[in-house]
């Protein structure tokens, strides 16, 4: 792939649309949860009832998600810092007249101790 930055641009807005959908559903879930007695009695007319109805299908498809994406997310964040500390190898072409003079002082400046 020579270009990369439009692929991984799309997949973190995919990323951070898909956890917000997820909480904001989570969110609604938990804010109109029937009581028990209520449960049995609930009439699915939308998917929030449903996931309220059937919590099995809810951890399927709300909660698991979640935890995937964080997991993903914590792992591409370590090889982010781990690829961001690296020092670069800095070679003799890239330095300026002044600094490889500054360079040869200071190595005879060592070497002569």
């Amino acid at each position: 792939m020579k270009n990369k930055k439009p692929l991984f641009i799309t997949l973190i807005s995919l990323d951070i649309a898909l956890t917000i959908f997820l909480f904001v559903v989570s969110i609604i879930m938990l804010a109109t949860m029937p009581s028990p007695q209520e449960k049995e009695s609930l009439v699915v007319k939308d998917m929030i009832t449903y996931f309220q109805k059937n919590p099995n299908v809810y951890l399927l498809v709300g909660v698991l998600p979640l935890f995937i994406l964080l997991v993903v997310n914590i792992v591409f964040l370590i090889k982010f810092i781990k690829k961001s500390s690296e020092k670069k190898k800095v070679e003799l072409n890239d330095l300026s007249d002044e600094e490889k003079e500054a360079l040869r002082k200071e190595l005879l400046k060592d070497l002569q101790k």
